[in-house]
Parts: structure tokens; C-alpha cells; sequence
């Protein structure tokens, strides 16, 4: 017969597996866009637009070279929503006063796939489906809410301020934790008190921001973020 003790260990083990199993199958579905600037270069070049992320790295490679490559470069990192309608999910069209015909709008110059205004030998017509309706490209969500929080272990006094997605569950915002603390599988995480569900966003756990209280002391949310306190479960098994 288990102690009381030996049943707490042997149940925080069982959910600890459960989790590795979880974040094993797990891809990150969401991103801040401050990490989807990290990818700034012509080498690890992202962008996003109407709330999705996309990796433009393989298009820069096949298209080396092309000045229609020069738009797209430009704006590497950022967020480029301002290129498309947002109810249709394509480029942004006007009329050519030349021709009567619509046109896709790009002042920054036409890139790759964009048609040129008329008829061309050098323009390959058969491109498939153009980069921003291609699927591939396709590697995640922008989130809508970034938010920052405080992850504190309570076994060492570590803090560590991490900017996550209001949408993430905390099972996900751990893997984010995991680069500061890969045994963060042993502990369980607690908000005032209470053991988080493990499965739900931070909201959804009542973790909430008090924004209103910092605005009447004139303080910004970002400076005083809600902490989350670590507790090891002291199970001796590995990260």
C-alpha cells in the first residue's frame, strides 16, 4: 500500500510522462511578432500577414537572384497586412487607368508571382499557386495578444520574464520554458496559489494582467507582468 506521499510522487511521474508525450507531437502554433522578426535575413527570411506567419526561405532560394526577390526582402521580419484585403485574402487590386484592367496594387514594386501589366516572353504563366495562397509556406498563427509573465522557480529563485501568446495553452508556454529550465517537466506551475490546468490558456486559468489597477498608478502592464511560480515535485526523475 502507498503512503500518501509515495501517491503524490507517483501521480506527478504519470502526468510528467503524459506531458513529454504531448510536447513531442507538439509544432508551435503560435508566434509573437517580435520572433517573427528574429527572421530578418535572405537566409531565414519570415513574414506575416492577416494573422499567419510564413517562411519565405525556400521561395528566396528558388528565386536567387530575381529582382522581383527585392519587395519581399525589404520587408523581411515584418508584417505586411497592409499588402492585402483582408475579406477576400488576396493582394490588393486597383484599376489601371492605362488599360481599364485590374491590377494587383504594389507600391513597393511587383515581386514573384505578381503578373507584369501586359503580355511577356519572359513571364512564366504557369506558376501554380502564388506564395501568399500556397500552404507551404504555412508554418503558424500571429498572435493576436502577446503577453509578457514571469516564470519563478520557486526551488532555485530564478526568474525568468518570457513574452508569450495569449492563445497558448501552458503546456505550450512550457516548451517555451524549456530552453531556460529543461527540467521544467518536475514542477508543477501554480498562480496564487492554484495549480494550473495544464491544458488551458493562461485566461482561461484566471491569470489575468491587472492593467486597469497599473494605469491608475501610471505604470505600464509590460513592467509588472503576473508570476508563476514553479514548485518541484521532487519525483528524482530526469528533464
Amino acid at each position: 500500500m502507498f503512503s500518501p506521499c509515495v501517491g503524490s510522487l507517483a501521480s506527478s511521474h504519470v502526468q510528467k510522462q503524459a506531458l513529454q508525450v504531448v510536447l513531442g507531437a507538439m509544432d508551435q502554433r503560435y508566434f509573437t511578432p517580435a520572433e517573427v522578426a528574429e527572421h530578418n535575413t535572405a537566409a531565414d527570411l519570415w513574414v506575416s500577414f492577416l494573422g499567419k506567419v510564413c517562411d519565405l526561405t525556400p521561395l528566396v532560394t528558388q528565386y536567387e537572384g530575381d529582382a522581383l526577390l527585392l519587395p519581399i526582402m525589404e520587408v523581411a521580419g515584418q508584417d505586411i497586412s497592409g499588402w492585402f484585403d483582408a475579406e477576400t485574402g488576396d493582394l490588393l487590386r486597383y484599376v489601371d487607368p492605362k488599360t481599364n484592367y485590374y491590377r494587383y496594387y504594389t507600391p513597393r514594386g511587383r515581386f514573384v508571382h505578381v503578373p507584369p501589366s501586359g503580355p511577356r516572353s519572359d513571364w512564366a504563366t504557369d506558376v501554380g499557386k502564388p506564395w501568399w495562397k500556397d500552404e507551404r509556406y504555412h508554418v503558424g498563427l500571429l498572435s493576436a495578444e502577446p503577453r509578457w509573465i514571469r516564470v519563478i522557480n520557486t526551488l532555485t529563485s530564478q526568474e525568468q520574464r518570457l513574452q508569450v501568446c495569449s492563445e497558448e495553452t501552458v503546456t505550450e508556454i512550457l516548451q517555451r520554458y524549456l530552453r531556460y529550465n529543461s527540467h521544467a517537466l518536475s514542477y508543477t506551475w501554480k498562480h496564487e496559489g492554484v495549480n494550473l490546468d495544464m491544458s488551458k490558456t493562461l485566461y482561461e486559468n484566471k491569470v489575468f494582467t491587472n492593467d486597469t489597477e497599473l494605469q491608475q498608478l501610471q505604470l505600464h502592464p509590460d513592467q509588472f507582468p503576473p508570476a508563476i511560480l514553479l514548485h518541484f515535485n521532487d519525483d528524482l526523475t530526469k528533464g
